[in-house]
C-alpha cells in the first residue's frame, strides 16, 4: 500500500500536534493555579512550572541521541503515552484530596498533594523533552526545505490555537467548576493524540550504518552546533530570552490575581487573546521575513519584547493587559519563524536531533532559573516595598534585560544573517 501524499500527512501531523497543544495549553493555567490553591509563596508556586522545565537541562542531550537512532514518531507515541498516565495520576491524586486545605501564606496547605503534583509534573516535562525533540526534527521529513517557514507557520498557528488561545480558557473554566477535571480531560486528549499519530505512515528513523557510540554522537553534535556561529548565537540568545520570559510567568499569575483582581477564567481569557496575536503571526511569518530579511526580523522582535515586558505591569486592566500579551506573542511567533526555520535547513538529518537537543538545552535549560529567580525577585522586593509594587518587579527586571540582550546581539544577529544570505 502507498503511504498518503506528503500534504496528508502534514495535515495529521498538524492536527496531532494541535491536539497535544490543547492539552499542554489547558496545563499552562491549571499547574500554577492550583499551586497557588495551596500556598502564596511565590517561591514554592514557582517550583510547579520548575518540574515541567527542569527536565530540558537534565535531558535535553540523551533527548537528542535518543532521536537519532529511533523512529520519531514511535518516540512520540511513547511519550504521549506517558502523558496520558501522568496526566490521569494528577486528576486522580486530586479529586482524592477534596476538600483543599486552606490557603497558607508560608509553606502549603497539602504538602503530600503539592508533593504528588509535583512528580506528575516532572514525569510531562521528563516526556515533552522527548516528545518535543522528535516532533521539530521529524518536520523537515514530512514538509519540502523550500517550504519550511510556511509548514513552520501552520504548525505554531495550531499549536497556538490549542496551547494558548483555547487551551488556557478551557483550563480556567474548568478549573474554577471542578479543580481536578482538567487533568482528566488533558489524559484523554493525549490519548485521542496516540490514536491520531498512529495513522501516520512510513519510517521517520534515521538512515546510520554505524553502531551506537553515545560519546561519540553527543559529541558531533557539540562539535556542530560550535563550528556554527550564527546557529550558536541564536541559541544563546533564545536560552537569555527565555530566561527572562520564565521570570515573567509566575508574577503574572499573582500580578492578574491581587493588582487585577482577576480570577481564572480571566487569566485564561488573557492568555487566549495573547495567543490571538500568536496566530495572527503564525499566519504572516514568512511574509515578514521575507520583507524584512531574516536578521532585521530577529533583531526588531527581540526588541519588541523588552517593551512587552515593561509595558505589562503598566496595563490598567485586563483589556489593555490582553493587547499588550497579543503583540508579544506576535513578534514572538516570527523570532521562532526565524530561529527553527534556520535550525532546520542548517543541520543535516543525520545530526538534527543532537544538534537540536544541544540548542535546546542553551535555549531551554535557562527556564528554570528564570522562574525562581521570579520568586526570589518578587520576595525580596516585599522586604523594601508593597507587595503590589513587589510583583511588577520581574516584569521590569526582564525589560531591562530584554533591552541589554538586544543592545548586544543587535549586530552579530545582521552580520550573521547577510554571511548566510551572501
Amino acid at each position: 500500500m502507498s503511504n498518503p501524499p506528503q500534504s496528508h500527512q502534514l495535515s495529521r501531523f498538524i492536527v496531532t500536534s494541535g491536539m497535544t497543544n490543547l492539552a499542554d495549553g489547558i496545563a499552562v493555567v491549571v499547574w500554577v493555579w492550583i499551586a497557588s490553591l495551596l500556598s502564596r509563596d511565590p517561591f514554592l508556586i514557582a517550583l510547579m512550572p520548575v518540574a515541567l522545565r527542569l527536565p530540558w537541562f537534565l535531558f535535553a542531550l540523551p533527548a537528542g541521541i535518543v532521536t537519532d537512532r529511533t523512529d520519531r514518531r514511535r518516540l512520540i507515541l511513547a511519550m504521549d503515552m506517558v502523558r496520558a498516565i501522568a496526566f490521569a495520576t494528577a486528576a486522580l491524586v486530586v479529586w482524592a484530596s477534596q476538600p483543599l486545605a486552606p490557603v497558607t501564606g508560608d509553606g502549603t496547605a497539602e504538602p503530600t498533594l503539592f508533593a504528588a503534583l509535583l512528580g506528575c509534573a516532572l514525569l510531562v516535562g521528563t516526556s515533552e523533552v522527548f516528545r518535543d525533540n522528535a516532533a521539530q526534527t521529524m518536520l523537515p521529513a514530512i514538509a519540502p526545505y523550500d517550504q519550511l517557514e510556511r509548514a513552520n507557520g501552520r504548525l505554531w498557528s495550531a499549536e497556538l490555537v490549542g496551547n494558548a488561545l483555547l487551551g488556557p480558557a478551557i483550563g480556567a473554566f474548568l478549573i474554577g467548576w471542578i479543580i481536578w477535571l482538567p487533568f482528566a480531560l488533558n489524559a484523554v486528549t493525549f490519548a485521542l493524540a496516540v490514536a491520531l499519530m498512529l495513522s501516520l505512515q512510513g519510517s521517520f528513523k534515521p538512515r546510520r550504518n554505524d553502531a551506537p557510540n553515545w560519546r561519540k554522537e553527543l559529541g558531533q553534535g557539540l562539535a556542530f552546533l560550535r563550528d556554527a556561529p550564527l546557529l550558536r548565537l541564536l541559541a544563546i540568545t533564545t536560552g537569555a530570552w527565555n530566561l527572562l520570559h520564565q521570570m515573567v510567568v509566575i508574577a503574572l499569575v499573582l500580578h492578574v490575581q491581587e493588582n487585577l483582581g482577576l480570577a481564572a477564567w480571566g487569566f485564561g481569557l488573557i492568555l487566549a487573546a495573547g495567543a490571538v496575536g500568536g496566530i495572527l503571526g503564525g499566519f504572516v511569518a514568512d511574509r515578514v521575513v521575507r520583507w524584512m530579511g531574516p536578521g532585521a526580523a530577529a533583531q526588531w522582535m527581540t526588541l519588541a519584547s523588552a517593551v512587552a515586558f515593561a509595558a505589562i505591569p503598566l496595563a490598567p486592566n485586563g483589556f489593555v493587559l490582553a493587547l499588550v500579551l497579543a503583540a508579544f506573542e506576535f513578534t514572538g511567533l516570527i523570532w521562532n519563524t526565524v530561529s527553527v526555520s534556520y535550525r532546520q535547513r542548517t543541520i543535516p538529518d543525520a545530526l538534527l536531533g543532537r544538534v537540536n537537543s544541544v540548542y535546546r538545552l542553551l535555549a531551554w535549560g535557562m527556564m528554570p532559573i528564570g522562574l525562581l529567580l521570579s520568586g526570589v525577585v518578587v520576595n525580596a522586593a516585599t522586604v523594601i516595598m508593597a507587595r503590589d509594587l513587589a510583583l511588577a518587579m520581574p516584569f521590569m527586571v526582564a525589560a531591562v534585560g530584554a533591552a541589554l540582550l538586544t543592545l548586544f546581539v543587535w549586530r552579530p544577529l545582521g552580520h550573521g544573517f547577510a554571511i548566510v544570505s551572501n
